[in-house]
């Protein structure tokens, strides 16, 4: 491994940033992807670039079948983050299924009453408005967000800043006629080719209604998204 590629990665590493380390098997011939850049003597195409991105998202290691397993692709992942808007009764089932599945969990709620340690012990709480407080986070390819309040003031700040931003994933609650709604706002805002990236209603469809039984729904849908490898 080259001396620059070897402390780019160290670097990416202690600053828990993904990156995919893809070699040659061939010769050993190396190179860094970060999901923006390329760093290394290894040139990738198109679409071995895209591969190679779908497998860091997913946190995947694999030979690349674009490739014909000429490369590898040695994934350095650092864990999935869920930011859920609303500390509501499904976050309540939700934040702690998460964190047991291997996510980073952040509940964002400006409402201290609703987003307090009795009723999320052990998650991370910010209770700043939504749109600030996921610009301090700052959304990556490994984020995923989830809106619960049905409160457009809340919901649909952060709805903008994920739909600009390369979450693999994004859900809101919400009936098919509240999202009609949501979507005549966002679209308002000039967002409209982006929202098709929104999962609503959110979560699969499993037939359950109760607050425990939306949680699992929500997260199975983050985890099936996520392990398909492909920003949504």
């Amino acid at each position: 491994m080259k001396r620059a590629v070897l402390e780019r990665l160290a670097t990416g590493r202690a600053a828990k940033q993904p990156l995919s380390l893809v070699t040659r098997l061939a010769d050993g011939a190396q190179c860094l992807w970060d999901s923006r850049h390329r760093q290394g003597e290894l040139s990738l195409t198109p679409q071995q670039a895209a591969e190679v991105q779908s497998l860091l998202v997913a946190g995947r290691s694999a030979p690349l079948a674009t490739s014909g397993g000429a490369l590898f692709a040695r994934s350095y992942a650092a864990p999935p983050r869920l930011l859920v808007v609303g500390a509501v009764h499904v976050t309540q089932f939700l934040a702690p299924m998460a964190a047991l599945a291997g996510f980073e969990v952040v509940v964002i709620d400006p409402r201290r009453a609703f987003a307090s340690e009795a009723r999320f012990p052990g998650i991370t709480l910010i209770t700043e408005w939504p749109d600030q407080a996921l610009a301090q986070i700052g959304l990556d390819a490994h984020s995923a967000v989830v809106t619960l309040t049905h409160d457009p003031k809340l919901d649909d700040p952060a709805l903008v800043a994920a739909l600009n931003s390369p979450a693999f994933y994004i859900g809101a609650l919400g009936n098919p006629r509240t999202h009609a709604k949501r979507v005549a706002r966002l679209s308002e805002r000039g967002l409209g080719e982006l929202i098709g990236r929104i999962h609503a209603p959110v979560g699969l469809d499993l037939g359950g209604r109760s607050p425990a039984e939306i949680a699992v729904s929500v997260l199975a849908q983050v985890i099936q998204i996520r392990n398909r490898g492909a920003t949504q």
